[in-house]
């Protein structure tokens, strides 16, 4: 039975990069495409960066009892929420998956699929490095958003607060501070974990 390794951290900790660069040396690992009521950004594609939807679909699989997690956001532009479904793309008999998380869909995935079949990854920035990592990103949108970038840095920090961390059972850091030293140790704890 395979496993979910689930990446997570606050906002511009290098979450995207990071499971680009472990897919990258471990293409086997399998990949769960999420579901967002947001607009699409540039350079993202509809079905791999997320399937972007409307709050109807995310409705029609609530109904369904397909909904596993649904987080809704009150963003500077509106309401976006992000969901996971169980729509097939996950059969723990095929292997091991890798997917970015939050910590409050990492909790209801754990709750889904049952404990000892997800492992986290919580990955650690410094606030400045982080606050600056977003302000670049979003430089580079056709309609930058600063409000909404100073918005997630602050909700990430009640959302990522060390009660919550410590309640969801997350001991391990990974310090995202250089980018190959945190790669050899997520690698090697994946590793490791499929050993066990």
């Amino acid at each position: 039975m395979g496993k979910i390794f689930c990446i997570m951290g606050k906002s511009a900790s290098g979450k995207d990069t990071l499971y680009q660069r472990i897919l990258a040396e471990r293409p086997e690992l399998h990949t769960y495409v999420m579901y967002s009521t947001r607009p699409i950004r540039a350079g993202e594609q509809d079905g791999v960066s997320y399937h972007f939807v409307k709050e109807e679909a995310l409705l029609e699989f609530q109904i369904q009892g397909r909904l596993i997690e649904k987080r809704t956001y009150q963003t500077v532009c509106g309401p976006w929420s992000y969901a996971t479904v169980d729509d097939g793309q996950i059969d723990l008999c095929e292997g091991d998956y890798l997917m970015p998380a939050t910590l409050e869909s990492y909790l209801q995935l754990r709750s889904y699929y049952g404990r000892d079949r997800l492992v986290p990854f919580y990955l650690e920035v410094d606030d400045g490095e982080r606050l600056m990592r977003a302000v670049h990103r979003e430089m580079g949108q056709e309609h930058p958003n600063f409000r909404e970038v100073c918005r997630r840095f602050l909700a990430d920090e009640e959302d990522f607060s060390e009660e919550k961390l410590r309640e969801a059972g997350i001991r391990k850091r990974y310090r995202n501070d250089d980018i190959e030293s945190c790669l050899r140790e997520i690698i090697g704890e994946i590793r490791r974990q499929e050993e066990k």
